[in-house]
């Protein structure tokens, strides 16, 4: 029982990780569509907030998985 839990809660928090990360893109495709000029900033600020979505998710799973 313990094991299908953790794999629940690994598996909403890989879901949610992705979502959150299509999100960024989407929004970050929009931005450069509008702004070109602003590529790079806009770039730097999307790689930084998927890493630390991609941090969050990871310490979801080892709290969900212990």
């Amino acid at each position: 029982m313990t094991g299908t839990l953790a794999a629940i809660g690994a598996g909403l928090a890989v879901i949610g990780a992705g979502l959150g990360i299509g999100r960024i893109g989407s929004s970050a495709m929009d931005a450069i569509a509008r702004q070109p000029e602003a590529y790079s900033k806009i770039q730097i600020a999307m790689i930084i907030s998927a890493a630390l979505i991609e941090g969050a998710a990871l310490f979801a799973i080892v709290v969900a998985l212990m």
